[in-house]
């Protein structure tokens, strides 16, 4: 802890009017709007004095840099605590999306590397409400999806999971695909093909050593994240060594975690072929060659090696970063022990359908046996005796029904949700869920056929308005819906304040002990269910029983 962040107001003051005299000799850094008393949107980091914006009972204060930018000599290497700055440094604007392409239509592309900054939102406490010890309060990281490839912290409005939980929200952007999640031979073997996870953990760092400055308690973090991003909250889970002592809970929304990892040698693999085609296969230089490539020519020759497989760019294990397999890890207990809110949507993999239907794919009744065949081999005429296409309504929702109760192609799907909630329940508190509101707004264009609470479509219920864009315009819940998002906020901020998720007048959540004590979160309907039956892992478990071992 520094000593800016231990310093009393006194020393507080003294550091804010050093930042404005410092301010009046850097011009690139723009001095306070009034004198340096005592002012709610100015906080005094270990880098240098931001400041935020105060209003609707909030203190906002947005593009934080946490490290330098990750060019040149640091493409491809280990993030650098980002320098110190003189002045006050405006806090008000989102920082730069990382380098990625756009995606299913949808999504903004970016080619800045210039990227890697975090977001605090913190709630001002009002009469009556509630902090933790010292008078700070709870604080919830959240990592954002993407598929590793995609996405940023712009996307996710912090203010609601802020006001209703009374708790300081961070959000952070971190290297994505070719830059943050591409392994090569040539790449420093420590922490090759995992750079994304390793700016999340200094993000993470950053976090435990300023939070206090914003009123955060660094001694009860809870370390968030959805898609990819709860894929990296399980990634940071399973590397105690690296990351034991920076939160204290973790939040998994349709991570995977017990979903086999490709190895480091075949994530090198695909190093080569992306490096082959910006002209950088001469293995003597390649590290030199890719440092050197153009930012778009990378993005399209990853986009071009990883065109058939969702997950080409996503952690490796195998390297000081992710030292296990992920169910090994589980398995033995040997990860981060804390407590872990687990779970997902009942209908992940419908939303991957729909882009593929978007996309001009063609699922009918006649292709449904072969749609199997390409996911489950041989094993899809068993598949399709156990789901037939007559028992939806349509083909697509069918296939997309089977995949979300299993998949071995991507760990985006219910059994698996389970399986990794077993590993972790024999070593912490595990508390299990899936979120299955059938009326939940969808998160694309209509694709023709039912959707229902499909991959992300939990988002909503978190973070009003989310759409996948900086417009933030996604349609208002209905009441039912409404009422749904509530109790869910409950219970997450809860979780994040004791360990124990609690909504007031919902029912109450147990641990994850049996098959039948999974929260079923369904407008009307929150109670526990077993949900492995309800996604028929005892008919799977026989046919991948290398996945499912529980």
């Amino acid at each position: 802890m520094t000593d800016t962040l231990r310093a009393p107001r006194s020393m507080v003051g003294l550091g804010l009017a050093l930042a404005v005299c410092l301010a009046a000799l850097d011009p690139t850094v723009a001095a306070p709007r009034h004198a340096p008393r005592s002012d709610a949107a100015v906080v005094v980091t270990e880098t240098g004095a931001v400041r935020g914006m105060v209003g609707n009972g909030l203190r906002e204060f947005k593009g934080i840099p946490y490290a330098e930018p990750p060019v040149g000599a640091l493409r491809f290497a280990m993030p650098k605590p980002a320098k110190p700055w003189r002045g006050v440094r405006d806090a008000i604007h989102y920082g730069n999306a990382c380098p990625q392409v756009s995606r299913y239509g949808l999504t903004a592309a970016s080619d800045i590397e210039d990227c890697l900054t975090l977001n605090v939102t913190v709630p001002v406490t009002g009469p009556g409400r509630a902090s933790g010890p010292r008078g700070k309060k709870p604080v919830i990281v959240w990592i954002h999806g993407g598929a590793f490839v995609g996405g940023s912290s712009a996307l996710y409005p912090l203010s609601a999971i802020a006001r209703s939980g009374d708790v300081v929200v961070v959000s952070l952007n971190y290297r994505l695909g070719v830059f943050g999640f591409m392994a090569h031979p040539d790449f420093a073997a420590a922490h090759n093909g995992d750079y994304g996870l390793e700016d999340q953990r200094l993000a993470m760092r950053w976090v435990k050593r300023n939070i206090a400055a914003f009123g955060g308690d660094p001694d009860n973090i809870t370390l968030a994240g959805e898609s990819a991003g709860a894929s990296s909250v399980c990634m940071h889970l399973i590397a105690p060594r690296q990351t034991r002592g920076l939160f204290r809970r973790a939040i998994v929304q349709s991570g995977g975690c017990a979903h086999p990892l490709h190895s480091v040698t075949e994530g090198g693999e695909i190093g080569v072929k992306v490096a082959a085609k910006v002209g950088c296969g001469d293995k003597a230089t390649a590290l030199a060659c890719l440092r050197k490539a153009k930012v778009t020519d990378l993005l399209a020759a990853a986009a071009e090696v990883g065109a058939a497989d969702l997950m080409t760019y996503s952690p490796v294990w195998g390297t000081e970063t992710v030292p296990l397999q992920s169910f090994e890890a589980l398995r033995t207990g040997r990860f981060v022990r804390v407590p872990v809110l687990n779970g997902g949507d009942s209908e992940e993999l419908r939303l991957y359908v729909a882009y593929d239907v978007m996309a001009g794919a063609r699922i009918t009744a006649e292709s449904y046996p072969d749609d199997l065949k390409a996911v489950y081999g041989d094993k899809s005429p068993t598949v399709l005796k156990a789901y037939p296409v007559t028992a939806y309504s349509s083909a697509p929702t069918a296939l997309g029904s089977v995949m979300s109760d299993f998949s071995p192609k991507i760990g985006l799907n219910n059994c698996i949700y389970l399986e990794a909630g077993k590993l972790m329940r024999r070593h912490v508190p595990v508390y299990e869920y899936v979120f299955g509101d059938p009326a939940a707004p969808p998160v694309t264009t209509d694709p023709g056929f039912e959707m229902g609470a499909v991959h992300s479509s939990e988002l909503l219920y978190q973070f009003p308005h989310f759409d996948n864009t900086t417009k933030v315009a996604g349609p208002a819940l209905a009441p039912p819906s409404q009422k749904l998002a509530d109790q869910m906020m409950a219970y997450w901020t809860s979780f994040a304040r004791t360990g124990i998720p609690v909504a007031a007048g919902a029912a109450a959540w147990p641990r994850y002990a049996s098959e039948t004590s999974v929260m079923n979160l369904v407008p009307g309907e929150v109670r526990t269910f077993d949900a492995s039956v309800a996604h028929r892992c005892g008919f799977w478990k026989p046919l991948y029983p290398t996945f499912l071992t529980q």
